[in-house]
């Protein structure tokens, strides 16, 4: 019970208004053992005794005591030992009795009136009203209200966080020197402001602050102490905060920890700090950056039975109650071994001979790839490319024999796994060195074998024209493989005598020719050492036809004399004397006279006909035979008109080399 509710004045009987004597008294005091009491009192007396009350009148106190109702306990003009100790601190000329009892105890324990006397006949006893001290040994606790935007709630209420909060302690003063004391405690301990007020019967301390999550649950202690002359007594007064606020410190938590390997079971658990508690968890994923919400996943936790490498990435969870939201991610780092491995090519398709080319190996692992190794397949075989180290294959120069396919191997602390790439390398047309010639006596059979990339087209052009499948020749064809081709034609021995035979292979990126020579059976190129040949056996072949022309030559002319028809140098002859052998004819072959019959033959002359001088029709090469002579046998029959010889009969062609 506070003090204003332990003091009651102008309790007075009605007899004591009437005769103008009075009292003022509090009902009740409470004093704390081994402080002091102290009593408020104020009395008023009759006018007529208003002369002798001076300065010497004393102020006496009773306790009242049913065997000794004249228990005299205290007399401000004769104290003894036996008396309490104390002294009135009020005037008793300016009629205030207040008094103060020292070293309080449990004797001080009763009812207690006030008697004054003074000069002449000024002696009255107040025997009522009384004042009842009532002695403590520990003082009463303190004190403690909540006001909440400076209205008082009940202590148990919660406060809203942002909200202006005062807790106010009051206490009892009492009577101690020095005077009691307010103190203000947290666990833990929050910064505050005070505010302090005191009266000469209470103690106030305001203790002021915004509510913030950090004070939900806190518990804050008023503590009044009363300091006496031989020990401290306390007393104190707690009240616990209750704050509302949205979820606070929201977090995500993963089971088991890292690393999560594939395949495991994963447990995502969200927990936040609430008030009141979180009424709904919501979780998302982030998908290239925008928040997709799971959908069937609710509560608090969310669980991967088997997880697999796309589950990887960030998880978000959101905390919400009545009063907001917050939200908490988490990195879900999946470890797997390497997938999706690829190798790209730069340039992209097509890779032309002799250009730069770069392989890049990529894949989705988790670790990363610690080791990039890569492979050429060799004839089915995988080649290790010992050199090439890291994610990328470099070509600086291509060429043709590096076209194949490429492995790269991706490997991380869990496994690898493998890509391909054809490295398609483009060419030009090559002719291969073996394709040559076969010939028979009713045929000749040719081949030519041409490798290029994209797959080449093959023609075959006789005496510079294009031919296909006919009755004389036929042409076939034989892949070897993707790049390679080999053609087949094979020629009636009648087309056999034609100056060239070549094989055209042409593809994207240019064009190859080979010629082959079709006289008797060899066939080759026409390549330098292969002309100094054919020109050294011509010379040699030459220079003894010649000599044997030359014999020849004396052996007509002695002929001559002795034939009466005789040989005649004809006029390509005399044209062609100077350059080299003339050319002789039977003179009876040429006179009209003379012409010789179907019945009548002649003796057969030959010529010798040099063609080193002539012009050749083509620039290709003839070989041997174009240095060598051609000799003629003709029969003519008999028939000429107006000057002219009418060649009748068959006329045979015979070729030597």
């Amino acid at each position: 019970m506070g003090v204003a509710e332990k003091i009651f004045f102008g309790l007075f009987l009605p007899g004591v208004w009437c005769n103008n004597w009075f009292i003022r008294l509090p009902e009740k005091i409470e004093a704390l053992s081994g402080s002091c009491v102290h009593i408020e009192c104020e009395f008023e007396i009759e006018e007529k005794y208003d002369q002798d009350l001076t300065e010497s009148a004393a102020g006496l106190w009773f306790k009242y005591n049913l065997n000794n109702p004249n228990n005299l306990v205290f007399n401000s003009k004769n104290p003894s030992e036996k008396h309490f100790r104390g002294k009135i601190t009020g005037k008793l000329q300016g009629k205030n009795c207040t008094t103060i009892f020292y070293d309080v105890s449990s004797n001080h324990n009763g009812k207690y009136y006030f008697r004054i006397e003074g000069n002449g006949g000024l002696k009255y006893t107040y025997h009522t009203p009384f004042v009842t001290i009532n002695v403590i040994e520990s003082p009463h606790n303190p004190t403690v209200k909540l006001y909440v935007d400076q209205k008082e709630v009940q202590s148990q209420q919660e406060v809203l966080e942002g909200s202006s909060v005062s807790l106010s302690c009051s206490a009892e003063t009492l009577c101690s020197s020095p005077p009691a004391t307010l103190t203000w405690s947290s666990t833990p301990r929050l910064p505050f402001s005070l505010e302090e007020q005191q009266s000469q019967t209470e103690l106030i301390s305001h203790l002021n602050f915004t509510a913030t999550h950090l004070q939900h649950t806190i518990t804050f202690t008023c503590t009044v102490t009363y300091q006496l002359q031989n020990d401290n007594k306390t007393a104190q007064e707690s009240l616990m905060l209750h704050v509302q606020y949205s979820p606070k410190n929201t977090s995500v938590s993963v089971f088991p920890s890292d690393p999560v390997l594939e395949g495991s079971s994963v447990t995502l658990n969200c927990s936040s700090d609430a008030n009141p508690a979180v009424i709904i968890y919501t979780w998302y994923r982030d998908n290239g950056g925008e928040l997709e919400q799971l959908l069937r996943q609710t509560g608090d936790t969310l669980i991967f039975n088997k997880i697999i490498s796309t589950h990887r990435g960030w998880y978000y969870c959101r905390a919400q109650n009545k009063y907001g939201t917050q939200n908490s991610s988490v990195l879900l780092d999946v470890q797997y071994s390497p997938k999706n491995t690829s190798v790209s090519m730069f340039p992209s398709d097509p890779v032309l001979e002799g250009s730069s080319v770069t392989l890049t190996c990529s894949c989705d692992a988790n670790p990363a790839v610690i080791n990039y190794t890569w492979y050429r397949d060799n004839g089915g075989e995988l080649e290790q490319l010992i050199r090439q180290t890291g994610d990328t294959l470099i070509f600086n120069k291509i060429i043709s024999t590096q076209r194949g396919w490429y492995y790269c191997r991706a490997q991380n602390k869990y496994g690898t796994q493998n890509s391909t790439v054809l490295l398609d390398v483009q060419y030009v047309p090559q002719i291969s060195i073996s394709s040559s010639c076969n010939r028979t006596d009713i045929s000749c059979v040719c081949w030519c074998e041409v490798d290029g990339n994209p797959s080449p087209k093959l023609e075959w052009h006789l005496s510079g024209c294009p031919v296909t499948n006919s009755i004389n020749m036929s042409i076939s064809e034989e892949r070897l493989s993707s790049t390679v081709l080999r053609s087949f034609i094979t020629l009636h021995h009648s087309l056999t005598h034609t100056t060239s035979l070549l094989c055209v292979t042409t593809n994207t990126h240019g064009t190859a020719k080979k010629l082959f020579q079709l006289q008797q059976t060899a066939s080759f190129q026409t390549d330098f050492p292969s002309l100094m040949i054919g020109a050294a056996v011509g010379a040699t072949v030459m220079a003894i036809l010649c000599i044997i022309a030359h014999l020849y030559k004396k052996w007509i002319c002695k002929t001559r004399r002795e034939d009466e028809t005789g040989l005649v140098l004809t006029d390509g002859a005399v044209s062609q004397e100077n350059d080299g052998e003339s050319l002789y004819a039977n003179k009876a072959m040429l006179s009209p006279v003379g012409a010789a019959t179907m019945n009548h033959t002649e003796t057969l002359h030959y010529s010798s006909i040099d063609f080193r001088n002539t012009k050749q029709e083509s620039a290709e090469i003839r070989g041997v035979s174009s240095l060598t002579a051609d000799y003629a046998v003709i029969r003519y029959g008999q028939t000429m008109a107006h000057g002219e010889a009418k060649i009748r009969g068959d006329t045979k062609y015979g070729f030597t080399t």
